[in-house]
């Protein structure tokens, strides 16, 4: 903050001290450069740059008149002082975070206690099974059941958002185990279940198509011969953890069902693996060329759903 004599003042702020100190020898040799009969004939200017950490530098100015005379000389007075007040307080407020963050009870003991619940978004998909006694999540379930009722002739299904506040809104919901009914008035926007349903499988630390797998069902897609590739993909989806087959096997037959309405909702299995195949299938480490990754993910959910029967059916099918 810098103050003169007639009632300006002027502020300059910064949290980065090597840049204040820029500021005060910049402007202090700027006075210092001026004629002397260009200088401020105050006897007293105080020029004072502060920072919010309470560090303040104070520079007394008592510069010359166009006449100087001796008992206006006055040296320059530079001083650099440090709030040990100011130092004590914060020291004080770290010392006491460090206390609270130590007390804090881990995420485990308050889950355990029932202070936090386990989450449905965000958690591990066989967590999600474990904790509702199912292969399946209820929230998948649900939205899917939603969908057929009420979506499967919607133009654009899957491919076309929802309203991002809305679906967080549901999220939420869903998150605090409220009891959820899709068909309440404020889900009525069928985009918006869809894109909670694709929300779920995206968040999900570790996709529908574990990580392990993801090479393994590149490598499958890749091969010429087609009945060799579409057994080669059903010997990968059998061996998968019940939890993934399982949620799986619904999601992709609910898919099929909606490509099968192909001419009302123009979404056809390409357009699903567009949508999907980045949603449930992708590497843990992105390394090479994400475009051929990509549309090896595109491939793989398109043939899937293309050859459901196939793939999920019996050995007998």
């Amino acid at each position: 903050q810098i103050t003169t004599v007639s009632g300006n003042e002027f502020l300059l702020q910064s949290d980065i001290d090597f840049l204040i100190l820029d500021w005060f020898h910049a402007i202090k040799n700027a006075i210092d450069r001026l004629p002397k009969e260009q200088r401020i004939t105050s006897r007293n200017l105080e020029f004072k740059l502060r920072r919010s950490s309470s560090i303040e530098l104070l520079h007394n100015l008592d510069t010359e008149s166009k006449e100087p005379k001796p008992e206006h000389r006055k040296s320059l007075i530079f001083r650099l002082n440090y709030s040990a007040s100011d130092t004590n307080d914060r020291n004080r407020v770290k010392s006491r975070l460090k206390k609270f963050i130590s007390r804090r009870p881990s995420l485990k003991t308050l889950q355990e206690k029932g202070l936090i619940k386990d989450q449905i978004f965000g958690s591990h998909l066989h967590l999600v099974c474990e904790h509702e006694k199912s292969t399946v999540p209820q929230f998948v379930k649900l939205c899917i059941k939603a969908v057929e009722r009420r979506g499967l002739d919607v133009d654009g299904i899957y491919r076309v958002s929802g309203n991002l506040a809305t679906i967080q809104k549901l999220r939420f919901v869903v998150n605090q185990e409220e009891k959820l009914n899709l068909d309440d008035s404020q889900w009525e926007d069928i985009h918006v279940v869809t894109g909670a349903l694709k929300m779920f499988f995206r968040e999900l630390p570790e996709p529908l198509f574990p990580y392990c797998f993801f090479e393994q069902f590149v490598e499958a897609i890749k091969i010429q011969d087609n009945a060799t590739r579409i057994k080669s993909i059903r010997s990968l989806v059998k061996k998968l953890p019940r939890p993934n087959y399982d949620t799986m096997k619904i999601l992709f037959e609910h898919l099929q069902k909606i490509a099968a309405k192909e001419s009302v909702n123009l979404m056809s299995t390409q357009s699903l693996g567009i949508v999907f195949g980045p949603t449930l299938l992708r590497p843990e480490k992105e390394t090479g060329n994400m475009a051929v990754h990509m549309l090896y993910q595109n491939q793989i959910v398109e043939l899937m759903l293309s050859e459901y029967s196939k793939i999920f059916g019996s050995e007998e099918d």
